[in-house]
């Protein structure tokens, strides 16, 4: 992975933000917002600030502020600085959800 620079970021630093992110739970399904799917692209910008471009399961969904806060905390430590990039389109839906993620809401007793 690079920055916006074309600089290279370690894979263990990517690593590292991806299972920080593991840690971050969709307050309303309790499943993890990276098997969710709700991540869509982590990138660095020219000043080395992580960038997580992500959705919600609904565009009308109140807990943004939960979910940056949550992140914030994960991320401690892992990434000097990170910002949300909240896009809309494509919009979520349950294709998105890795096996793992089905595997947890079955357990949470979620049909799909």
């Amino acid at each position: 992975m690079t920055d916006a620079n074309g600089d290279l970021i370690p894979a263990s630093t990517y690593d590292a933000v991806e299972e920080a992110l593991h840690a971050v739970y969709d307050p309303e399904i309790s499943v993890d917002i990276v098997n969710l799917g709700l991540v869509y692209d982590l990138s660095f910008d020219e000043d080395r600030v992580l960038v997580i471009t992500m959705t919600l399961t609904s565009a009308g969904c109140p807990l943004t502020d939960v979910i940056e806060d949550d992140i914030a905390t994960a991320l401690d430590g892992v990434v000097d600085a990170f910002r949300v990039n909240w896009v809309w389109m494509p919009p979520w839906g349950p294709e998105r959800i890795t096996e793992e993620g089905r595997e947890m809401m079955r357990a949470l007793g979620f049909a799909i």
